[in-house]
This record gives C-alpha cells, structure tokens and sequence, in this order.
C-alpha cells in the first residue's frame, strides 16, 4: 500500500513538473514575441546624396549603363514575429517600363474590354488558366490580377503552386483583385512593390544614369511612403525608421545622412552638377 502510494506521488510529482517545464516554455516564447529585434545602424561614415552617387558610380566604371541600378535599404527596428510594411508605390521616375500584365477574367465582359484596351498581354479565364499550366517557366507576363467576378473560378483552378513561388497569384491581401481592371493596370504601370524582410525594405530606386535630382526624388518618396506605412501599424507595434543605405548593382553601400549637396562641389561629375 505504501509502495502504491509512493508511486502514486512519484507520478503526480513527474506530470507537475511536466506542466511547470510547458508552462515555462510557453512565457519564454511570449517573451521572445515581444522582443524588439534591435536592428542597429551601422557605424560607417554617412554619405550626402550626392557624395554616395559619385563612389558608387565610379564603381561601376566599364559597366553598361543600361544594367545598373541604384538600390535603397531602408533599416527598421521592429518586434520579432511582428505585422510587416508591404505596399505598392509609382516613383517619380521608374526604374523600369517593362511590366506586362495579364488578367483573369470572364470571356467577352467589359472586364476583358477593359484589359484589352488598357494593353493587357493576355486576358480571359479557361485560355489563360491553359496558358498558365502549359508553360508556367516561360509566361508572357510578369503581372497578375483577377476581377473580383472570376475569383471563384480562379480558386477552382488551384494555380497557386504554380503562381505563388513566383509571387503571381492574385490575392485580397496583395490588392491584385479588383473591379477595376482598368484603375489597377493604370496604378501597375510604373509602380512596384516593397516588402519588409527581415527587418529591411530592399528595391530598386533608380537608374545609373539618373540625375540627383531623380534620384533624391525617389528616395524621398519611397522613404515618406515607408513611414506612413509604419505609423498606420502603431497601434499593433511601434517600427522606426533607423538607417537609409544605398547601393548600385556592383557597388558598396553607402549610409545616408540625409543631406543632397557633394562635400567637394569641383568632385562632382559634369553630368550631375548640371541638375543641381
């Protein structure tokens, strides 16, 4: 009897601890939800718009023109397991004009009309379904949306396995479902996406041929639509904007300081002095 009771305690004993090591467990994984991922700035010199084009052009020296971009990180601090800034913006001067949008829609509706006429490379539903199954590596357009009518018939076509990888598929969330054909492919053309990853925004934010002036007017854009992004997620977690770095396709990284004039006016290249 008293060996029954003994094991008895023993296992009410072990299942207690059991409880104490999950309960333990669990405020330990609450804890690291509410921890801030301290992302710091780096401790690099900060650069003047200007100054930064210059280093990051003469890095590029032999390079065509044509392939080098200007690229923006945006830093932020911000909870671990936290909402994400993700958005959809038309620069001043885009980057690119090379977005060729299809759409879901019904065959011979004004949606279709719509597509048509706004230069859409391919439009319908069933054709466009078989378009995309029979050559889902080599499709003809690298923009998707759907007309909230075809919705229905894009679910029952289960194309997600084959759009979702490639960051196709129409979604609510993404804004790539509309009933507005013709309004979204207007907002399309020339705009891009960002998302932040990790604690960073990454995008493209202009040409190696762009003046200052386009390139400074980008930046601020891009940066003033990143920060109504954050204050619009204040009330589920507070962001803050902490470092702007830019880049080019081949070259370092240059934090800015937020200033546009060259430290040394006579070191500025021609070509770019003339837009200041």
């Amino acid at each position: 009897m008293i060996q029954a009771r003994a094991a008895s305690g023993g296992t009410v004993g072990m299942q207690a601890r059991q409880r104490e090591k999950e309960k333990a467990k669990k405020k330990r994984k609450q804890q690291r939800h509410k921890e801030y991922k301290y992302a710091t700035p780096s401790k690099e010199e900060q650069y003047s718009l200007c100054d930064a084009m210059r280093y990051l052009r003469a890095a590029e020296v032999g390079r065509p023109p044509s392939s080098v971009t200007y690229e923006l990180a945006l830093k932020i601090r911000t909870i671990k397991n936290g909402p994400v800034v993700r958005n959809r913006i038309r620069l001043p001067y885009p980057v690119k004009n090379d977005t060729r949008i299809a759409v879901i829609c019904k065959e011979n509706s004004g949606a279709m009309h719509e597509a048509r006429t706004s230069g859409a490379v391919a439009f319908g539903e069933e054709s466009l379904f078989e378009l995309i199954k029979a050559r889902p590596n080599d499709l003809p357009f690298n923009r998707l949306i759907c007309h909230i009518d075809s919705e229905p018939a894009l679910k029952k076509a289960n194309l997600g396995r084959l759009l979702g990888p490639k960051g196709l598929m129409p979604s609510l969330k993404t804004n790539t479902i509309t009933r507005s054909v013709q309004g979204m492919m207007h907002d399309m053309v020339g705009a891009e996406n960002y998302r932040e990853r990790i604690g960073a925004i990454r995008m493209p934010i202009g040409n190696i041929q762009f003046t200052p002036k386009q390139l400074g007017d980008n930046v601020k854009t891009l940066v003033a639509s990143v920060k109504e992004d954050m204050s619009r997620l204040e009330d589920r977690c507070k962001k803050d904007l902490i470092e702007v770095v830019l880049t080019s396709s081949n070259g370092p990284g240059f934090p800015l300081n937020g200033g546009f004039s060259p430290t040394d006016p006579k070191l500025l290249p021609a070509h770019l002095s003339t837009a200041m």
